[in-house]
């Protein structure tokens, strides 16, 4: 915007029936003023992509109600880049093509000029997605689908230019793979409901959702906003690309595979209908991806809230677990929610996210592991400091027991190196106690949690 030199001076004339106009320059300062105001709201919006036009016609409502013309932002160099760098930043495994992030980045430059060119003139075809199988803290896999380092990009870019339109139209409580809220929030909630009275739980468990989600159905719900064929066929074939699992490959009628970048978006488009009827209706449902809980203050409420769920799934062609797909009591039964275990007005982690705690620090804390124990020490403090900084707000007790679990394996180790077999135990405490491990610099849950606690009744 051009600067004046001046502003023109308005001289009241109260003789006069007809409203002084407002001079160009205030014009001027007030829509700067809005695109600014609009800028801050949409701050993480790819700006290459979200013009202050176009984010105009985002909060004012765009021309008919339906985007065209998207697939030029799509290929739009600068858009891609910036989905390179994403991508670069997220590392992971090469696709079925063996190029490494590595890899691309030896000719960066030249292969987002090629994708940008092959976007633009409609050669580009995603690649297979190559499928690996991931353990669970149930002794259980989960289907992992790793795309091609091109496809990462490709697909972040298109993340870049749908995510805006479908960010202002995504329900109040959808906490999951949304910019600025994460699982602290949706969990901040099921407390607060929790302390209204909300305490009959609808704990539901969609089964598969990611590898069920019905491909005709999501793009269905996808065109009511977009209306670029260009960008819509694009988004078809990513769904459809073949899937390749050790020796066979197959095409997909179903799913986003987990690990695909554009998955988790297209997740959470096929479930706001969900969301806003649950809304609607006026149940408290709170959901982080698949994952979510409805929480009501009786227990015929829950019954009829799992029936709308039930419906709703039903023809949506999605599958609620049987076995999974509960009605608790908070304070009795207790109910479990993004790794925490709600019961009788207290917080613990679940027997899975303490499983996987020990397992991390039991596969760095081998008795025959040759290094010195500060070095031993320096390998899992992070990992009890990330532990820490999501399972903080679980009761007091929880901690104790972690922490003098990871002190019996460390003195193994010592009790190893002198000879003796077994775990640490009886008099390996007097001869390694506890500050011994304190002054090594051991992080300590139990201390950490304290001085948590100290904290917040200083901040009241």
């Amino acid at each position: 915007m051009k600067s004046h030199g001046h502003q023109q001076k308005i001289v009241p004339n109260r003789e006069r029936s007809t409203p002084a106009e407002v001079p160009v320059e205030a014009k001027q300062a007030g829509e700067a003023q809005a695109d600014q105001s609009r800028r801050e709201r949409w701050s993480w919006a790819q700006a290459d992509v979200w013009t202050d036009r176009m984010l105009k016609a985002l909060e004012e409502g765009v021309k008919g109600g339906v985007w065209y013309s998207l697939i030029d932002k799509v290929w739009s160099p600068r858009n891609l880049w910036s989905a390179w760098s994403e991508t670069a930043a997220n590392k992971g495994a090469p696709g079925v093509d063996g190029i490494s992030i590595a890899d691309y980045e030896r000719d960066a430059e030249a292969n987002v000029a090629y994708l940008s060119k092959s976007i633009r003139e409609g050669t580009y075809r995603p690649k297979a997605i190559r499928r690996v199988h991931i353990p669970k803290g149930d002794g259980k896999t989960r289907p992992l689908g790793i795309p091609t380092v091109q496809d990462r990009i490709v697909q972040g870019s298109i993340r870049h230019v749908m995510e805006p339109i479908y960010e202002k139209q995504f329900a109040q409580h959808s906490y999951g793979f949304r910019p600025g809220r994460g699982c602290k929030d949706a969990l901040r909630r099921v407390d607060q409901l929790l302390k209204t009275g909300h305490l009959y739980v609808v704990d539901a468990d969609l089964k598969s959702y990611f590898d069920t989600i019905p491909h005709d159905r999501l793009m269905q719900v996808i065109r009511r906003d977009i209306a670029d064929s260009r960008l819509l066929e694009l988004i078809e074939q990513f769904l459809q690309a073949n899937i390749m699992e050790e020796a066979s490959t197959w095409k997909p009628t179903t799913g986003a595979p987990q690990g695909a970048v554009l998955s988790p978006l297209l997740s959470n488009i096929y479930l706001n209908d969900l969301d806003h009827q649950m809304a609607r209706k006026g149940y408290e449902m709170v959901r982080y991806a698949d994952d979510f809980v409805i929480l009501c203050q009786t227990e015929p409420e829950a019954r009829k809230a799992l029936d709308e769920v039930q419906q709703w799934t039903a023809q949506a062609g999605l599958t609620l677990h049987p076995e999974k797909t509960r009605i608790a009591h908070a304070a009795t039964e207790g109910f479990e929610f993004l790794g925490y275990r709600f019961e009788g007005g207290r917080k613990f982690p679940r027997k899975k996210s303490l499983k996987k705690l020990r397992d991390a620090i039991r596969e760095r804390t081998r008795r025959t592991n040759g290094r010195s124990m500060p070095t031993i020490i320096q390998s899992i403090n992070p990992v009890l400091r990330g532990w820490f900084r999501y399972f903080q707000h679980c009761h007091r007790t929880t901690f104790p027991p972690e922490d003098a679990w990871v002190r019996m394996r460390l003195r193994s180790i010592l009790r190893s190196r002198h000879g003796r077999r077994g775990r640490g135990r009886g008099k390996d405490h007097q001869r390694w106690p506890n500050v011994y491990f304190r002054d090594m610099g051991l992080y300590s849950l139990t201390a950490a949690h304290q001085l948590a606690c100290q904290s917040l009744k200083g901040a009241h």
